[in-house]
């Protein structure tokens, strides 16, 4: 099989258009559309359902493309271990980690990053689905449990746990939090505990509300509960590492938490060698290190 062709298939069926993969390809569309037929010719196929609206895969088409969108994983896979074979840190690094992690921990530390790798440049992916490494949806994950994925690389970078916040604010109008049975004079932040989130935070949520909280705010990210408890609505239920970074927080109930929560970061094993990813790795470490050292230092 061409495998022009079938570079030439792939962007078409991708960008569902002969015009739009011709310019992509820096392509003409009558000679992306010789090529798309040569190629249904040769398979003795028919590859697209043609319509004044675009092109549509046939059933034949999906199963070419399924096979060129592994091909093409791997040839960007390929092509990064090559480019990481020199000793610079540069390129596109796609990192994948909740929205909670991401934007409450991971993106105020990345100035330092790029600071000391201006080269490189990141490609975050924040959402709690997770993506499959091995089929390069990413290059590394940073998760909040151990991933199953087969041919990974893991290592547990930390533990957190589910806490209670208010602000001082909200606590002087509102009143104390002194026991679990003062829950219902308050108004309770949180995620729905059936929504996407860690099974700690969900359990912590659920014996929460059986105390009978009939005042709440629920909010799909840590980021959402963050920013009203900021705001003075009330106490909301937030993961430690945020606490750390951000003043003005009180902790209430102390004696009430989740269970431990493992947080591990992840890398194809393809992707052993790679300067992006040991370099990202290793700022990751330090900046959980320099976290660490900070908290005694303030504890003491």
């Amino acid at each position: 099989m061409d495998w022009d062709k079938l570079r030439i298939f792939h962007a078409v069926a991708d960008a569902g258009s002969l015009t739009h993969a011709g310019d992509i390809l820096h392509l003409s569309q009558s000679a992306v559309s010789r090529q798309v037929r040569a190629l249904e010719e040769s398979l003795n196929t028919t590859l697209f359902h043609r319509h004044a609206r675009g092109l549509i895969l046939t059933e034949q088409g999906e199963l070419l493309f399924d096979a060129t969108k592994s091909m093409n994983k791997r040839l960007e896979s390929a092509s990064a271990r090559i480019r990481d074979s020199k000793e610079e840190v540069f390129g596109e690094l796609r990192v994948t980690t909740t929205t909670g992690f991401g934007t409450l921990w991971l993106a105020p530390r990345l100035p330092a990053l790029y600071e000391k790798y201006p080269d490189l440049n990141i490609d975050l992916m924040l959402e709690e689905r997770v993506l499959d490494l091995p089929m390069r949806e990413a290059d590394v994950a940073i998760r909040m449990k151990e991933p199953s994925q087969a041919d990974l690389i893991r290592k547990r970078l930390m533990s957190v746990r589910m806490r209670l916040y208010a602000s001082q604010g909200y606590l002087d109008r509102e009143g104390p939090l002194d026991d679990m049975e003062d829950i219902g004079n308050h108004r309770l932040i949180c995620q729905n505990p059936n929504s996407a989130q860690v099974s700690a935070g969900a359990q912590l949520v659920q014996l929460l509300l059986s105390y009978d909280a009939p005042k709440r705010l629920n909010v799909n990210n840590y980021f959402g509960v963050l920013q009203a408890v900021r705001s003075d609505l009330g106490v909301g239920v937030l993961p430690d590492y945020v606490t750390k970074d951000i003043p003005g927080l009180v902790r209430c109930l102390p004696e009430v938490e989740s269970g431990e929560v493992p947080v591990f970061l992840a890398y194809p094993e393809e992707l052993r060698q790679s300067k992006r990813i040991a370099a990202f790795r290793d700022f990751i470490q330090e900046e959980i290190t320099a976290q660490r050292r900070k908290a005694r230092d303030d504890d003491d």
